[in-house]
């Protein structure tokens, strides 16, 4: 699996951790950086830019992380084709994904330590949705085209 990783410049305290996690779960990780807190990079472009690669089929997962966690989901959770969510546990990291079809994992570097990111990260990409029960495929339909009438209200 193909994963994309950003990190803010608050986020990137959980960098190596997170990159560890993305290589022990025997991922290709596509690194958008930063790579030190020197370089301020706003977590919007970073949702962009983990966004895209979703988009564009050159990753299958992304991996998003600021101070809180917070900002970058709200970020990531306004682009099309992207289900985002804050975990700061082991059960909604695996069970987004898994029930809901969650793509972006996000991460607040002031709110788990390096352990508990490994976990949340390898929660996440060890998880598959569960799309032979028609009660998950049926809630993602739903809100697919939450998303497409949004669209349209908007357009």
């Amino acid at each position: 699996m193909k994963v994309a990783v950003a990190f803010d410049h608050r986020g990137v305290k959980l960098r190596e951790a997170v990159l560890e996690a993305t290589q022990q779960a025997g991922c290709d990780t596509i690194d958008l950086g930063v790579e030190d807190a020197s370089v301020r990079v706003d977590y919007p472009d970073q949702a962009w830019s983990v966004a895209e690669q979703i988009r564009s089929a050159h990753a299958e997962r992304g991996i998003l992380v600021c101070g809180s966690g917070v900002g970058a989901c709200v970020a990531a959770s306004k682009l099309p084709g992207i289900r985002a969510a804050i975990c700061h546990d082991a059960y909604s990291a695996h069970q987004g994904v898994e029930h809901d079809d969650m793509n972006v994992l996000c991460l607040g570097s002031e709110i788990v330590g390096e352990s508990l990111a490994r976990e949340l990260v390898q929660s996440f990409l060890g998880a598959r949705f569960n799309e032979s029960d028609p009660r998950y495929a049926a809630r993602l339909q739903k809100v697919e085209q939450m998303a497409r009438d949004a669209a349209r209200e908007t357009a």
